[in-house]
């Protein structure tokens, strides 16, 4: 089997990834292809001795299907899954698919869901795409492979058959001729083609399913009946059936390859042979031309003229160009020659050839490396003789060249180095021109070689005698004059640039000292001026003392800051005497500055002109603080009086809520005793409303003489007010508690020494811990189960309705007055309703309001509108509603 190819097999199968599945759904084409499919998977099959009937059923399991894969690849699979279950078939037909797949088989649209559900036309498509691979994939002939190589296969093979014409795997095949010639061309004894006859298919076709049935062990795939009864027969299962037999006669085809080796073996010898003639007769006329093309290269007669010796090097130079060139190619071709026999040689297993004696490839390559040696010595004689013809002219040119480039160099350089272009230059400049000066004494040294070379230049040429010395010497007088004279000018610039240098150094340095002391100096008036004239917003005496002793401080610095004026000034004047001294012609100001000594000296005045204006304000500031200081104190004197008078009698109000000094109505009277001193003490927070009114108009923000504001002390007043009339309605309330309830003196005292025992913090509001153990203290049984705290909590939703967390004295007063009186408000409920309804079990709104006033009548009224109807009779309530509607369900 040949190497099997991944990408071939995409190659080929991709037409067959689009094949029409639709066209299964023919039950001629689908017959056919059970038939066929089913035929060849039993030749497979049978060699592990089991075979399938049904296609589609027999594979479901994935048992055969496994088994067939291993006998067609050689290779074992996966062990299977011998379950009966879906999931154990599914398992297996899943084995199957991968091993096709790693196999570089694209499968399409199969799954093995639909094989073991027995979908026939997936059965047969994935049956179809083993054939591809495992029996058409790997037929190759002339190039091409599968589908297309099989039918040139058949197409070469019944080439020579009349009434034979493949073109494809469908109805080429339907006459049967194709079959009977396939057998023919390789079996001819099984078949007398020439009794068949293109109008009897039938006879045709049975004839070669016989025949290879019999003799080439080939199954019988096809009917006869079935192709000729079909328009177009079943590509995939002729495809198959034809399959078979090129893999039957494949040992033939192997024979007929055998026979083309051994011409090609004898085509090769005759070729090596003829390669042998061709080198002797290469090596023969190449060695002949070394041998006379060496003698001329020896040969070295010298020539007394410049025009012979260039004829020569000419005539040297023709046979590198023309002659050389052909006989290198064919010595290079003569190696190859040699090599590719060689290696024809040893491939066809024969003995290395060996040349005739003198005509070895290493003869050959000593021959050509004496004709290299002698060509080499000849070109160097050539040369050397050139060279002697032209020294002199070369060196005569070289002079001239030498001297001109020379002459050309100097031009101007003298006048270049007499300019006085340094006496107006800046530093920089001249810093500049020095540089350029001392690139022209670089580039000077440099040329002093040049100089030195056309001396050595024409002193040889007097040494050779040369016809034209005399114009060379005085030519060379001339260069050698005028080089001292530029190194004299050279040295004059240099010592007249470095004096400027310094001079204006000198300056420069001034300029710098003069731009640091100015700068600041300049910095510290403009920052001076901005103090004196910035505002100030002060809002205690200190800051303003602060602010002027700070003032104080800078009018000591202004005699020193004078000295640095003048000092600065001084600096300034130091330049304009050196350039008056030295004549100095300067090209600017002061580069480091802008600032101007005039520019110093109107600042400075005008920093002492803002001093005494800074003093008056001041001063004046100075006063406005001792006034807003006068109204802090003030303010602060009142405050911290009305501030604890407050809180004084806040505790005041506290201590008389919760003592029991007298009885209700003396607590009342000496609370309103309070209430009426309390505002008799308003004309005080007045005035200090007052005071503070003047505080924030003179725009003061804080009081270090107190820690009240009036924001303090509003809030304390409105507090204490609210806290004594609150104070009052409670004390008001108790009594009215009290004179409804029953309630004697001592009772309340009882109760509040109780409420006020268990009120450790004196808020005066009881927290539910503190009012459980309160009761407890009255006598309440209250326990700690599941019925204890259910008491407990209904006692809590009576006392703290809105669920604050805490117990006031008035809810422990109502709830305690409550509790006492539940016996008797029940007996006086029932004796209220016997006397009002008679001998009736209700009571009718009419009576209602004939027996109490107006109203009461009314109130009752309305309180039972909730209740109407919930008695036999309309309009009227029994006992219990009664009783409900007139105190509430949790009161009875």
């Amino acid at each position: 089997m040949d190497h099997y190819d991944p990408q071939q097999t995409n190659d080929y199968m991709q037409p067959e990834e689009d094949w029409d599945r639709d066209l299964l759904l023919d039950p001629a084409w689908e017959k056919q292809q059970r038939k066929t499919f089913t035929a060849w998977c039993n030749s497979h099959l049978r060699k592990a001795g089991t075979q399938i009937e049904n296609i589609e059923e027999d594979f479901r399991d994935g048992l055969k299907l496994m088994l067939l894969l291993e006998v067609i690849s050689g290779e074992r699979l996966a062990k299977p899954e011998r379950g009966k279950m879906r999931v154990h078939k599914i398992s297996n037909v899943n084995k199957a698919l991968d091993f096709i797949a790693s196999k570089g088989v694209k499968l399409v649209s199969i799954g093995a869901e639909e094989i073991v559900d027995g979908n026939v036309k997936m059965t047969l498509g994935m049956i179809w795409t083993i054939i591809l691979r495992f029996a058409i994939q790997d037929i190759s002939v002339e190039e091409t492979s599968a589908k297309e190589g099989l039918l040139l296969w058949c197409q070469r093979k019944t080439a020579p058959y009349k009434n034979v014409n493949i073109q494809n795997f469908h109805i080429s095949w339907k006459d049967g001729l194709g079959f009977c010639a396939l057998i023919h061309r390789h079996r001819p004894e099984l078949i007398d083609y020439g009794k068949l006859r293109k109008d009897d298919p039938l006879t045709n076709l049975n004839t070669a399913f016989d025949v290879a049935e019999k003799y080439l062990d080939i199954p019988k795939m096809l009917d006869a009946e079935d192709i000729i009864g079909t328009l177009r027969p079943d590509e995939k299962a002729i495809m198959t059936y034809v399959s078979c037999y090129y893999h039957a006669f494949s040992g033939a085809q192997k024979a007929e390859t055998a026979a083309n080796r051994i011409c090609k073996v004898l085509a090769v010898n005759q070729e090596n042979e003829q390669l042998m003639e061709d080198y002797e007769k290469l090596a023969s006329d190449l060695l002949e031309w070394i041998r006379r093309t060496i003698p001329w290269l020896e040969n070295r007669a010298p020539e007394n003229t410049m025009q012979a010796m260039q004829q020569k090097l000419e005539d040297f130079r023709d046979y590198r160009r023309l002659h050389k060139p052909p006989k290198v190619q064919e010595k290079c071709q003569l190696e190859i020659n040699f090599n590719t026999l060689q290696t024809k040689l040893r491939l066809s297993n024969r003995p290395a050839f060996m040349p005739s004696e003198g005509k070895m490839v290493s003869d050959i390559n000593n021959a050509w490396g004496g004709l290299e040696q002698a060509e080499k010595g000849y070109e160097e004689w050539l040369l050397n003789e050139i060279r002697r013809l032209e020294r002199l002219d070369h060196l005569a040119e070289k002079f001239r060249q030498k001297a001109s480039i020379h002459e050309a160099w100097t031009d101007g350089k003298e006048a270049m180095l007499q300019q006085k272009d340094y006496e107006t230059a800046t530093l920089s400049e001249i810093k500049a021109l020095l540089k350029k000066h001392e690139a022209f004494e670089s580039d000077l040294a440099a040329h002093q070689d040049r100089v030195e070379q056309i001396a050595a230049i024409a002193q040889e040429l007097n040494e050779l005698d040369y016809y034209d010395s005399p114009s060379v010497n005085a030519r060379c007088q001339k260069i050698c004059d005028q080089w001292d004279n530029l190194g004299a000018l050279t040295q004059k610039r240099r010592e007249a640039l470095e004096r400027t240098e310094k001079l204006l150094e000198t300056i420069d340095q001034l300029y710098l000292e003069y731009a640091k002391r100015a700068a600041p100096f300049n910095n510290w008036m403009e920052g001076a001026m901005e103090d004196l004239q910035d505002t100030f917003i002060v809002h205690t005496i200190e800051e303003i003392q602060g602010l002027t002793t700070a003032h104080e401080q800078f009018k000591a610095t202004l005699p020193d800051a004078d000295k640095e004026r003048q000092a600065i000034l001084g600096i300034h004047n130091e330049v304009s005497k050196i350039v008056q001294t030295y004549h100095v012609n300067m090209a600017g100001t002061n580069p480091y500055t802008t600032i101007t000594p005039h520019e110093i000296n109107g600042k400075w005045e005008h920093v002492r002109q803002l001093v005494p204006r800074r003093d008056q304000a001041l001063m004046e500031e100075h006063a406005r603080q001792q006034q807003n200081e006068r109204l802090r104190k003030q303010f602060g004197a009142q405050a911290n009086v009305i501030g604890p008078w407050i809180q004084t009698k806040m505790e005041e109000i506290g201590r008389i809520s919760i003592e029991m000094h007298g009885t209700l109505e003396d607590q009342l009277n000496h609370l309103r005793q309070y209430e009426k001193s309390i505002v008799n003490y308003k004309p005080k927070i007045d005035q200090l409303e007052g005071d503070h009114q003047q505080i924030q108009e003179a725009l003061i923000f804080d009081n270090k003489h107190t820690n009240y504001t009036m924001e303090h002390i509003r809030v304390g007043w409105e507090q204490l007010l609210t806290t004594i009339a609150r104070t009052i309605n409670e004390v008001e309330n108790q009594i009215l508690t009290r004179d409804a309830k029953g309630i004697s003196q001592e009772q309340m005292n009882e109760f509040r020494a109780s409420f006020n025992h268990f009120d450790r913090d004196h808020s005066g509001t009881l927290g539910p811990e503190e009012f459980k153990a309160c009761l407890i203290s009255l006598g309440y049984d209250i326990g700690n189960d599941a019925q204890g705290e259910a008491e407990f909590a209904r006692i809590m939703s009576i006392v703290d309705p809105n669920r604050l967390g805490v117990v006031t004295f008035q809810a422990f007063i109502d709830f305690m007055s409550r509790e006492t009186a539940d016996t008797d408000t029940a007996d006086q409920v029932m004796a209220s309703f016997k006397i009002l309804a008679g001998d009736k079990n209700y009571i009718t709104v009419d009576e209602l309001r004939r027996e109490l006033p107006p109203d009461q009548a009314e109130y009752c009224i309305a309180r039972m509108a909730p209740y109407n109807g919930r008695d036999a009779v309309p309009g009227a309530l029994d006992y219990m509603s009664f009783s409900t509607a007139l105190y509430g369900e949790s009161d009875l």
